[in-house]
């Protein structure tokens, strides 16, 4: 789905699926409190790490910055904590694109544990940053065209009811 000419997703490439599921991971030690569970600045750095995960994908993450000079930056999360984490739990990752244009890309994940239940979504802004220069610029056309293909995918995945909704946001 990296190519700017394709038009139709091949079914073997991870990003021809929606959610995207790549993203799994064990519970660290550093990340569990005192409590006995994981604490809420984990919670943000394994959503961080399966958005992450999706971006490289995408063909959005370090090897892109090396390439173009631009960069994803996060101008805001939404974190809502579901259930508690313990150290013997494993995390995947559900990844929707839920909307793009020339200069932002907007995601969000849901993080289940092994018995697919949610723990934790997160929703997250992103702007593509021209290092150099500062400021907020549209993606190559190749990367562009990749978004659009991906989007067509996760077009037709429902959104989640909260999606929107800040910190005590009313329910609609």
């Amino acid at each position: 789905m990296t190519r700017a000419d394709a038009t139709t997703p091949d079914p073997a490439d991870p990003l021809a699926r929606a959610p995207y599921t790549a993203y799994r991971t064990g519970i660290r030690t550093d990340w569990i409190d005192y409590n006995g569970h994981m604490n809420d600045a984990a919670y943000a750095q394994v959503l961080t790490d399966a958005n992450e995960s999706f971006l490289a994908a995408l063909g959005l993450s370090a090897e892109y910055r090396a390439t173009t000079g631009c960069g994803l930056y996060t101008v805001e999360t939404h974190i809502r904590f579901l259930r508690e984490v313990s150290q013997s739990d494993e995390l995947s990752a559900q990844t929707l694109l839920v909307e793009h244009d020339a200069k932002r890309v907007r995601l969000h994940t849901t993080l289940v544990d092994a018995s697919g239940g949610e723990v934790a979504t997160g929703e997250s802004l992103y702007l593509n940053v021209e290092q150099a220069a500062g400021k907020v610029s549209p993606f190559p056309e190749e990367r562009a065209a990749t978004l659009a293909l991906v989007q067509q995918v996760h077009e037709v995945v429902e959104r989640p009811s909260h999606l929107g909704d800040g910190v005590a946001a009313p329910r609609r």
